[in-house]
């Protein structure tokens, strides 16, 4: 397989359903794009083109956030409006971007229109939202002009994710994309709001994609995940990050993705057996293990299941004695430093706690630490450098970005930097001595964006940085 054949090679393994090999194609696809996008078949596929008109000091947000944006207008379009993929598809679609960081119809500039919201605690499970996953089965169409109900072919549970995009000049953008299980091109063109500019001059954006940096270093959006995850489990696994399950506004998960943050890929391992959220999940002797939680529908589960690298394949475990989900004590954080169980935050009744107990193991008792300086549930712990980092989580009105650090040796909290984006629900997890948010929920969408921590400079970034020799 070449940038000439991924293409026709991708269409073929769609409609086989290999879904681990499709998944090594859309790896090849996110390093190769701007090749890829120069050739015949590329060429010939459907392509949507947006132009999104942008209010004063108001910028596009990163790639990853930015197409999930797109993808919800264009099932709203669809699903709310009766429009179809190929209605859209006719002409310049212009949309318009608020300063609210909602994406709108472009004749709607009076912000009237909303986009799906949802409250963290009753995530609603209702049709017309995105779509089921389907371990990534589709049919590919490779066609150019309209979209004929003879060239595209839709499988029953319709597919819409983002394969790779990137920016391809100071204000364009580019995107192979699955939109209801027909493979398209988005592109995508950043203009003034004509409200706020007569001439609607085209407006030079920040580069949200590369930025060049000195000694031949560019910074590059980290990618993003394939779905959007609120209630995951991540976790450290052989150096890379593992994201499994979660919700995604419709329904519970059972997909698991993979990062390598050597090479900023995500690629999908085999799924687990069962769909679930808001679970535990961790690593023992090399291998995964993922234990109750919630598949959305029916009660908390008490089935668990183990990981094997060396097989990719799922295998059941023991049952719990007792349904769990969020286990702990309400979306607590929990997490294990120096031999001790910490449990951290949560809610009783409803209300956000501060409150930290720690369980010694050796001697059965529970003590209570010192409270963090913001009472959240929902939030994310990882360990580093012998320290406690929790970050994100709901506070009982919205969201929260802070972050805080527990030391142990003093029993103590201190507020460190924000994450760029509040995120409840996310995963925060260690993976090669670095601390990475993946996921989550932020009062209004959920997530498939990751962030990285800089213990150095106190610092989040979406960014990361690749040399170039």
């Amino acid at each position: 397989m070449d940038v000439q054949s991924c293409i026709s090679y991708r269409n073929f393994v769609s409609c086989m359903g290999d879904s681990r090999l499709l998944s090594k194609i859309d790896g090849y696809i996110q390093e190769h794009l701007l090749q890829i996008s120069e050739q015949e078949e590329f060429l010939k596929l459907p392509r949507l083109k947006l132009e999104v008109m942008l209010e004063d000091n108001v910028g596009l947000p990163s790639n990853g956030k930015l197409y999930t944006k797109v993808i919800n207008w264009v099932q709203r379009s669809i699903w709310e409006n009766g429009d179809s993929l190929e209605d859209l598809m006719e002409e310049v679609q212009t949309l318009y971007y608020s300063a609210d960081h909602k994406l709108l119809d472009g004749n709607l500039l009076d912000g009237q229109a909303e986009v799906y919201g949802s409250d963290d605690d009753h995530i609603q499970f209702v049709q017309k939202k995105p779509p089921r996953e389907n371990d990534h089965k589709q049919i590919s169409s490779s066609f150019s002009g309209s979209l004929s109900p003879s060239a595209a072919v839709q499988s029953p549970k319709h597919e819409w994710k983002i394969i790779a995009s990137e920016k391809t000049s100071s204000n364009t953008y580019l995107c192979l994309a699955v939109l209801d299980s027909v493979l398209c091109v988005i592109f995508l063109h950043g203009r003034n709001s004509p409200q706020s500019s007569p001439t609607s001059t085209p407006r030079l954006l920040k580069s949200l994609s590369f930025e060049l940096q000195p000694n031949n270093v560019i910074e590059k959006s980290m990618s993003p995940m394939q779905y959007a995850r609120s209630g995951l489990g991540t976790a450290e696994l052989n150096g890379k990050l593992i994201a499994a399950g979660g919700y995604n506004r419709e329904e519970c998960l059972r997909t698991v993705e993979c990062y390598d943050p050597q090479k900023d890929i995500w690629t999908f391992i085999a799924p687990m057996r069962t769909p679930r959220a808001r679970f535990q999940m961790a690593v023992l002797m090399g291998q995964l293990y993922v234990v109750g939680g919630s598949n959305g529908h029916s009660d908390d589960l008490s089935c668990g299941e183990m990981y094997e690298p060396e097989i990719d394949d799922w295998t059941p475990v023991p049952e719990l004695r007792t349904n769990r989900c969020n286990a702990g004590r309400h979306q607590s954080a929990v997490c294990e430093l120096g031999g001790h169980l910490y449990i951290i935050g949560g809610a009783e009744s409803w209300n956000c706690l501060s409150s930290v107990e720690r369980y010694n193991p050796e001697n059965n008792t529970w003590t209570l630490m010192a409270p963090m300086n913001v009472a959240r549930r929902g939030a994310g712990v990882a360990v580093h450098d012998g320290k406690l980092f929790v970050g994100g989580g709901f506070d009982g009105s919205h969201a929260v970005s802070c972050m805080e650090m527990y030391d142990p040796a003093k029993n103590e909290w201190k507020v460190m930097g924000n994450m760029t984006t509040p995120r409840s629900n996310a995963g925060i997890t260690t993976v090669a001595n670095t601390i990475y948010a993946v996921g989550g929920f932020d009062g209004n969408e959920f997530l498939n964006t990751v962030e990285v921590y800089n213990p150095e400079s106190n610092e989040w970034s979406p960014y990361t940085k690749i040399y170039k020799f």
